[in-house]
């Protein structure tokens, strides 16, 4: 790849960062002020302002851990620069990934309509479990970055002491190491909390589905304000659907260490890694009414400051 073509690819991965830090860092500081105001938030608010601190903090990390891997590619490969960026990448990426999942089912379990005796149970029970569900996924997180930490740790000891099984270079030992270790661990850490989102996402926009083909079907004009809003709603699941599937497949495939700094096709493997927390936050706030409200008014502040 040209030169100027991988300059273009890395600056757009940079805006791309940037814009994830300012749509998340939003969504933080207009739920955090409402917590400060009102000593509580709502259930699907705390799962809001946990999703967006966690992908704040994974952006940052991520700009910085991308950088100092394509700058100094030796130094990030024999020093302990791979265990401290992979301690607060796994951890912040493993919770990010729980938060979205938590978010999609009390998405489901809301708008849903479905007289199942264990869908309502968990209508019943979910709300006032949010907390406790929050905070067992940060313990579920420790626990993965503690085993992708105990990898790390051991690809860097073997390379301090040189004893690699059998006659492997270091950096075939290396890649044996991401095939046969890091690739099942990130897949199946990753796959509990994916399947139970891509679950209650398929109920969820099978319930709009079949709520809008009886709009349809009773004389409901399609300009009606409810049908909108359910189309709305629809468009936005399917779309925080794709983004999420491909955050999935694409750190999956990065776990096995295809694309190192080196290849022509890395920073636009970063800008698909890093695709979903940097534009999902804009359809959070464009479809949270609070959050929409507070946008506007900081653009009318943008546009007129004399109004302030």
């Amino acid at each position: 790849m040209q030169v100027a073509l991988a300059c273009f690819f890395m600056l757009l991965f940079v805006l791309l960062c940037l814009l994830g830090i300012l749509g998340n860092g939003f969504i933080v500081l207009v739920l955090s002020r409402e917590w400060r105001r009102h000593g509580r938030l709502l259930p699907s608010d705390k799962i809001l302002l946990s999703l967006g601190a966690s992908r704040f903090c994974l952006q940052w990390v991520g700009m910085a851990n991308n950088f100092y891997y394509f700058l100094h590619l030796m130094e990030y490969n024999r020093g302990p620069a791979r265990q401290v960026f992979g301690l607060y990448w796994d951890f912040l990426n493993s919770a990010t990934y729980w938060f979205g999942t938590w978010l999609s089912v009390l998405f489901c379990i809301k708008i849903a309509n479905f007289s199942h005796p264990v869908f309502l149970w968990l209508k019943w029970r979910f709300p006032g479990s949010v907390t406790w569900l929050l905070l067992g996924s940060l313990l579920i997180s420790c626990m993965v970055t503690f085993l992708f930490f105990w990898g790390n740790h051991f690809m860097y000891q073997g390379l301090r002491t040189r004893t690699f099984s059998g006659n492997l270079t270091y950096k075939e030992w290396t890649k044996k190491m991401e095939i046969c270790y890091f690739l099942p661990l990130k897949f199946v850490t990753l796959f509990v909390p994916c399947s139970i989102f891509l679950v209650s996402i398929a109920f969820l926009i099978h319930s709009l589905r079949m709520h809008l083909w009886k709009m349809s079907h009773h004389a409901h004009n399609l300009q009606d304000p409810l049908t909108q809003a359910h189309t709305q709603a629809l468009k936005s699941l399917i779309c925080f659907l794709l983004l999420y599937t491909l955050s999935f497949v694409t750190l999956v495939i990065d776990a096995a260490g295809f694309f190192s700094s080196e290849s022509d096709w890395y920073w636009p493997w970063q800008i698909l890694i890093y695709l979903c927390t940097s534009v999902h936050p804009l359809i959070l706030i464009l479809s949270n009414l609070r959050l929409r409200g507070v946008f506007r008014q900081l653009l009318l502040l943008a546009k007129y400051p004399w109004v302030a």
